[in-house]
């Protein structure tokens, strides 16, 4: 099953465990271990003072009792000293633990906050680039639900470069949201008309049906051969680029962050139309070149547009061959994008 990224209170999650941010007493304090014994009600509290309390790294679970999921899960983050004490370490057993709980407990979802990144310190981008890479390797073994829950924009940042970086590439080759699309169009139109009239197009100008119209493929020999069948659809197109990756359906299916009974359900389709946000997820896992991705996109009855921030996001990544999942998944979201798979 796939992780998310969401932004919501954590008390609130309709899901079958919750993770609390907890101290080594158990006994509740501020941030989200308050607002969860406050949410839950005394019990909780009575029931942790029954645990001995908690080693940092490990976790224990309980009862939930006024919160709508099962189960609290208590886990003990490390305090930020400058990253030279094993805190890593710490933090990445946090995630693993609380997961081991919760599979024993049967658990079909979990939610996490973002551990030790408040009065913690822990830096808030590595926090969560932990979190992401401790959940994606145990779910490549496991199946469960999990959602990194961010409660307000300003407790999560990515690095300040890749935010830069983004935002540059967006700067060039982002149309304002507010442009009228069919003024721009028509304007592309006679702009072409007139190119041709009066010789060769300029390198800086393509022309809006020159750009629309499917790019010319020079690819890899196996995707030719795969994407020579024009009536093949894109479940059909999937499933040939998967054999030919080498990848079993379980391990496609993980790298692209996408949930086993979506998957069933693209194979057991040949005319399945999936979402834009799945194509991509795919064409990521598969490190499918710029090109390719678009070829795949076809399939499904898709483009890449640069009028869509989200669309310009995935492509900075494929064109800088950064093919995680999830590390794409953390820029979508700071820019409040959706996410690949789920």
């Amino acid at each position: 099953m796939p992780v998310k990224i969401v932004r919501d209170d954590i008390t609130k999650m309709e899901v079958d465990a919750i993770v609390n941010a907890a101290n080594n007493a158990l006994t509740g304090g501020g941030g989200v271990d308050g607002a969860i014994h406050r949410a839950a009600g005394p019990e909780l509290l009575a029931e942790c003072r029954t645990l001995g309390g908690c080693e940092t790294g490990s976790a224990k679970r309980t009862g939930a009792y006024r919160l709508p999921c099962k189960y609290v899960i208590h886990t003990v983050g490390p305090v930020w000293r400058g990253g030279y004490y094993g805190e890593r370490e710490l933090l990445e057993s946090c995630y693993r633990t609380s997961l081991e709980l919760a599979l024993e407990a049967e658990c079909e979802s979990i939610a996490f906050p973002l551990i030790s990144s408040g009065v913690y310190g822990y830096p808030k981008a590595q926090a969560l680039q932990v979190a992401m890479e401790t959940v994606s390797r145990f779910l490549l073994e496991h199946d469960i639900m999990v959602y990194i829950v961010i409660f307000d924009r300003s407790s999560y940042q990515i690095s300040e470069k890749l935010f830069a970086d983004i935002t540059a590439y967006i700067d060039q080759r982002y149309v304002d949201e507010h442009t009228d699309g069919s003024v721009e169009q028509a304007r592309r139109h006679r702009i072409a008309r007139e190119s041709m009239e009066s010789g060769p197009l300029s390198a800086e100008y393509v022309p809006f049906a020159a750009a629309a119209a499917p790019p010319p493929l020079s690819v890899a020999h196996t995707l030719e051969e795969t994407l020579r069948h024009l009536d093949a659809g894109f479940s059909q197109t999937l499933l040939r680029l998967i054999d030919q990756s080498g990848m079993s359906d379980a391990q496609c299916y993980k790298k692209a962050n996408i949930d086993r009974k979506l998957f069933s359900k693209i194979r057991s389709n040949p005319n399945y139309r999936p979402s834009k946000p799945t194509v991509l997820a795919f064409a990521v896992a598969l490190e499918l070149s710029l090109e390719e991705t678009e070829a795949l996109l076809r399939r499904a009855g898709f483009a890449l547009s640069h009028a869509s921030k989200f669309d310009i996001i995935v492509e900075y990544f494929i064109m800088q061959s950064c093919y995680d999942v999830f590390t794409i998944n953390e820029a979508l979201f700071a820019f409040d994008q959706p996410l690949l798979g789920g």
